[in-house]
Order: structure tokens, then sequence, then C-alpha cells
């Protein structure tokens, strides 16, 4: 027990205490934009944020990784607030945990290994430019000027050159520090985070939400729980996976989509909305020397200090330390390498890549994203191993009897070019069909050997079929019909 604790919690106490610092502080305006776009109250998006936090640093499946409200499952509130309110939320919140709990418990984190290197590639890209645009309303508009242009770029040479005086503190903390203390003092007018709403002023308490507990209500939040907890599961593991290279340690996926739904779940129940992992808050954190649970424990905490007991000191801080931090996130999780690699990597994985980001940023829809990419990765996967099919053949001395040697795989993609390898108009006695190097995978596979077997039939000729292994015999056996009685009709209902 000591030495998890050393492990998990307490091997990295400065850093992750500094690192949290600066987590927290980057938190307090997301959270406040994201509840705007939800329509909700900013309390909403600063509770969950809090909530999320510190029940992730427990029950979570991954160290170091920050979660709170987020702005892809704010997108799929709007909606739902809009029309039914912020009790139908906190209810929908509240079932979407239920409904994460459940993918845990069903294991479906292990469904990350059918997500591709190219689309966790487009995917990291694609939020380092949601994550970069995300910043303009800051620097253009009614909002831009050349003084926040001065700071904001101040705040980057901060960032990028204090390292090399020392990595004790992170640069990120210095940059709020120093450019808050030099919007204070020549009193600069500059947006700052008290404007970006009213901060809380009390500690959320036990809220059970008001609405009927029916089954119209259930009508009601079960599109938008089933929306939230795919959206949120997705970007927590993919976040995961992202920090499990960032940090070189492996995450538990299934444990984390558990640690999601109870996080959820606690959210709802203190009035707060759903949120999951985020990747730009996590990556602050791993480059602010975060490594530990303690880290993610903090910042949830710190959030809460802040906004409930420092708010006028935290209302000081200008945006543009902050827009400084979000343009260095971006710029630090964006894939440069995967841009000068689209040249020599397979143009598929190039596809994949590209599709997915595009995807990601003109819907801002993570799902969404990530659902292309992983359906291209699979029609590239299926198409290139279905190429891995040839026919051999030899004749025997007398030309009687013909042997067929198949190699490869068997299926949906390359049943037409199982049964294009057979020539069925040759006048013989006798075909033997080896199929010992061969695998058949569905019924597909299984409906194009028919075809081969009842034409050769058809022509006169005997067919035998020798070497098929367990798998591709059971199915055979299970769903064939070219040994049954009236094999050919049984073949055109096939």
């Amino acid at each position: 027990m000591l030495n998890y604790l050393q492990q998990h919690w307490f091997s990295n106490l400065r850093g992750d205490v500094l690192a949290a610092l600066v987590v927290a502080l980057a938190l307090i305006p997301e959270a406040i934009a994201f509840s705007i776009i939800a329509g909700v109250d900013p309390k909403v998006g600063l509770y969950a944020s809090f909530c999320i936090a510190v029940i992730t640093a427990f029950a979570g499946g991954r160290p170091a990784m920050i979660s709170a409200a987020t702005g892809a499952m704010a997108l799929v509130m709007v909606t739902l607030v809009r029309e039914h309110g912020l009790q139908y939320l906190l209810a929908a919140t509240l079932l979407t945990g239920v409904i994460q709990v459940v993918f845990g418990i069903f294991k479906l984190g292990d469904l990350m290994r059918f997500v591709s290197r190219s689309v966790v590639t487009g995917f990291v890209n694609a939020l380092a430019i949601l994550i970069f645009m995300a910043q303009m309303p800051e620097l253009v508009g009614q909002h831009g000027s050349t003084m926040v242009y001065g700071m904001t770029a101040l705040g980057l040479l901060i960032i990028y050159l204090f390292p090399y005086i020392t990595k004790k503190i992170p640069s990120p903390l210095i940059c709020i520090i120093v450019l808050t203390s030099i919007a204070l003092y020549f009193g600069m007018d500059i947006r700052t985070v008290a404007d970006m709403g009213e901060l809380p002023d009390t500690l959320p308490v036990f809220l059970w939400p008001e609405v009927p507990l029916n089954l119209e209500t259930l009508k009601i939040i079960l599109p938008y729980a089933l929306a939230l907890a795919v959206v949120g599961i997705l970007e927590s593991l993919m976040t995961a996976t992202i920090v499990d290279d960032l940090t070189d340690t492996n995450s538990n996926k299934n444990r984390e989509c558990v640690g999601q739904g109870v996080a959820n779940i606690g959210s709802g129940l203190i009035g707060g909305m759903a949120g999951c992992a985020m990747i730009g808050q996590s990556v602050i954190n791993v480059k602010s020397g975060g490594r530990t649970r303690l880290s993610t424990l903090l910042a949830g905490l710190f959030l809460l200090i802040m906004v409930v007991f420092l708010d006028s000191w935290v209302g000081m801080i200008p945006m543009a330390a902050l827009v400084a931090i979000m343009i260095m996130v971006s710029i630090g999780t964006f894939s440069w390498s995967s841009v000068k690699d689209i040249k020599t990597n397979p143009a598929s994985s190039s596809i994949v890549m590209i599709a997915t980001v595009l995807v990601t940023v003109f819907t801002h829809n993570l799902a969404y994203g990530v659902f292309v990419g992983v359906l291209l990765s699979a029609l590239f996967f299926a198409s290139k191993v279905g190429q891995i099919l040839s026919i051999s053949s030899e004749l025997s001395a007398d030309k009687q009897q013909r042997k067929y040697q198949v190699f490869g795989q068997v299926f949906f993609t390359s049943a037409e070019q199982f049964v294009a390898g057979f020539d069925f108009k040759e006048a013989i006695e006798k075909v033997t069909i080896d199929l010992s190097q061969a695998h058949f995978w569905d019924i597909t596979a299984i409906s194009s050997l028919d075809k081969v077997v009842l034409k050769f039939r058809r022509e006169g000729t005997e067919v035998e079929l020798i070497g098929l292994n367990e798998a591709s015999a059971t199915l055979v056996d299970k769903f064939a019909v070219h040994n049954q009685p009236d094999d050919i009709t049984k073949l055109i209902e096939h």
C-alpha cells in the first residue's frame, strides 16, 4: 500500500503541485467558456471541472491526465438545455455516467486497439487546430488590440525562453504571474478572467435533478446521454493514449471508462455538467511537470479554492496570459512530423490522418472525426488484406485432373477474386482444391466457395476440398450449401 501511494501519488510532489496550479488557472476561463457554449451558468462548468478532476484522480485509469468540462461535451448539450433546461441536463449527466460505467464493466475500453496510429495522429492534429482556433476570439474582433497582441507575444517568449534559465518552476506559471503584474502595474484596459463571467462564491452542495422520474423523462435525456457517453469516452481514451506516449507509461482504458462515469455521476449530483478528459490541459500538466494522480487531484482542488475564495485575485489575470499558454499547447500538441511524413507514409495512412483532421475541424465533433478515421482504416485494411490472395494450379500427367492451391485470406473483399481464380470451362474429370494455406473468414467467403464447387459440378467435374483448417471447416459445416440436397437452389437463396 505504501509503495502504491509513493509511486502513484507522492513520487513527484513538487512537480505535481506546480503543474496543478498552472492547470487550475488555465481551467477557469475554459470552464466558463464551455458553460456559455452549453447555455448554462458559469458555475455549472466550474463545479463540474472541480468534481470530475477530483474523482478521476482516484477512479481514473491514467495518472496525470486532466478531466473536466469540455467543449466537445458542451456542444452536445446545447439543444437539451435550450429545449428542456438545466435540470434535464443534470439528469442526462447522471445517466451519462451510468452508461460510461457500463461501458467500462463490459470492457469497451479494449476497443481502442482498433484505433490506428493514423487516426490518433489525426485526432491530435485536429485538437491542436481547434485549441488554436478557440483562442482567436481573444485576439481578433472587439477584444483584439495592439496591447493584447504584445502581451500574448510576451507571454509566448516567457513560456519558451524561461526554461533556459531554470526548469524548476513551470514557465506557464511565470507567464501568468509576469503578465498579471504588468497589466496591474500599468493599469492596462485588456480583457481579464473576471470579464469571462461571474465566479461562484459558495461551495457546491448536493443537488438531485428536479425532473419527473418517468419514461417521458428517459425518452428526453437518453439520446443526449448516449451521445455524451460516446463522445466523452472517445475523447478520454484518445487523450489517455496520447498521455501514454508523452510519459512512456501505460493506462487502464476500462478503468478510465468507469472512472469517467463515476466522475460524471458525481458532477451531476452537485449541479455540474458532464465532462471528459481534456487533451490541452493534460498536455499542460505533463509539460509543466505533472506525473502522478496527485497533480489531477490538486488541479481540481486548486480550481475550487481559486474561484470560491480567491476570485478577486484570479479575476485580475489577463486573458492574454492564458491565450499564450493555450497557443503553446496547440503548437506542442500538433504532430509536425506527420506533415513531413505525408510524402513517405503509405497513401492510405495519410488519407486516414487528413480525413480525421478535416472532419473533426469542420464539424467540431471529435466523435465524427474518429468514426470516419476508423471506418477508412478498416476499409483500407480490408482492401489490403483482400489483395493477399493467390491461386496456383497444376495439371496431372493424364490431363484429366487439376489441383488448385489457394494461398491467403478469403473474406468479403477477396471473394470475387477467389472465384475468378478457377477455370470452370476446362474439360477435366476432377478438381482438387487444396485449402491448407487459406482461411475463410465470413459467410461471403463460404458463399464464394459454394459457387466454385457448384460451377465445377455443373460442368460435370468432380470436386474435392482438402486441407481446411478447423475454424474454416466449422464455417463450412454451418453455412455451406454445396453438400446439401437442392444445393443450386439453396445457393441462389444463399
